[in-house]
């Protein structure tokens, strides 16, 4: 099948787009590849597309009023806070996002992230090499045998990451107000308020949207609400803590280090306070990646512009009810 549809990619985090290539290929969709991801470059495009690919640029009511022929907007991801989904669904666009990949990869970063802060890690490494041999640097440390992680968000990382947790023998609470106690029993663990996760955990790992509820979640009030022994481990977004209540928690000794993959401003500037300090591993949004993954990413994400564009329902929506609306731009294209 050949047609003359066109699908904007804004941006990637990978060497090749040849995997979504080789998807849209079957129906001979010609590929444009941003330079900036910037809005302005995507608004002289927008015009012109059928669908859009983005993994990190914002995707703005701008840029959606503007793409008047396109029909679908896919995530590279399972996080939306980069697309105007409201403004999609007001004008008839359709909105996907991959919400099944990364889960090992994510679960088992925030993993790593939360041995490392406990065994003083990065810290040991680094005195090493720069010729300190002392095992008396960095914070006391505490067998983990017994502890208590506190897990914000019961998604599918979540569940993937509880029985990794389980296996160290940690005690597991989870804050997810619309969750019942008898589902997230069923995983072995506990459900308990926000500020009975804050009191009682050693570890909190968060793995939550970010949304207008989640947006700051973790400032001031929080980080003194915790124990002073406590860790955060961050790999959802950056946006759920605010930083400079975090430098400040961790130069006061409010809390004894944190783990993170996503800050609230990505790349961050390298003046930065929180990147000098020895209490804070810091990776750059690299969670999600592996081979395995990436390639999964994809093909996944492509195949949702390529069932939109051949008329039809891809395997996620994540504003279904564009799908009654009366402007809806794919409906032309829907199977009888």
């Amino acid at each position: 099948m050949q047609n003359n549809f066109r699908v904007l990619i804004t941006d990637y985090a990978w060497p090749s787009i040849e995997p979504e290539r080789q998807v849209l290929a079957e129906i001979g969709t010609a590929l444009i590849i941003a330079e900036t991801g910037d809005e302005e470059e995507l608004l002289t495009y927008a015009p012109k597309v059928d669908g859009i690919l983005t993994c990190w640029k914002p995707v703005s009511a701008r840029v959606i009023a503007d793409a008047k022929k396109c029909k679908i907007i896919g995530r590279y991801g399972i996080g939306l806070d980069n697309i105007d989904v409201e403004s999609a669904t007001e004008h008839g666009i359709i909105v996907t996002n991959v919400p099944a990949y990364c889960v090992d990869e994510v679960s088992d970063h925030a993993i790593a992230l939360l041995l490392a802060c406990a065994r003083n890690i990065p810290l040991y490494n680094i005195a090493v090499k720069n010729g300190t041999w002392d095992q008396n640097i960095g914070h006391q440390m505490y067998r983990l045998r017994g502890k208590t992680v506190g897990v914000i968000g019961f998604g599918r990382i979540t569940k993937a990451l509880i029985p990794k947790v389980l296996a160290l023998g940690l005690k597991v609470n989870v804050y997810s107000p619309r969750t019942s106690a008898e589902i997230i029993k069923q995983y072995k663990a506990d459900k308990v308020t926000f500020d009975e996760l804050l009191k009682t955990s050693d570890f909190v790992s968060i793995h939550a949207p970010l949304t207008a509820e989640t947006q700051h979640m973790f400032s001031h009030d929080a980080f003194r609400a915790m124990k002073s022994t406590a860790f955060l481990i961050n790999a959802a977004r950056g946006g759920i803590v605010h930083s400079s209540a975090l430098t400040e928690a961790l130069k006061n000794g409010e809390i004894a280090g944190a783990g993170l993959d996503v800050l609230e401003t990505e790349p961050p500037d390298l003046g930065e306070s929180l990147l000098q300090l020895d209490n804070v591993i810091i990776t750059p949004h690299a969670a999600f990646i592996s081979d395995e993954s990436i390639h999964e990413l994809e093909i996944t994400a492509a195949t949702c512009v390529l069932q939109v564009l051949t008329g039809e329902l891809p395997d996620t929506i994540v504003n279904p009810s564009v799908l009654e609306r009366p402007n809806l731009r794919a409906k032309s294209l829907m199977k009888k």
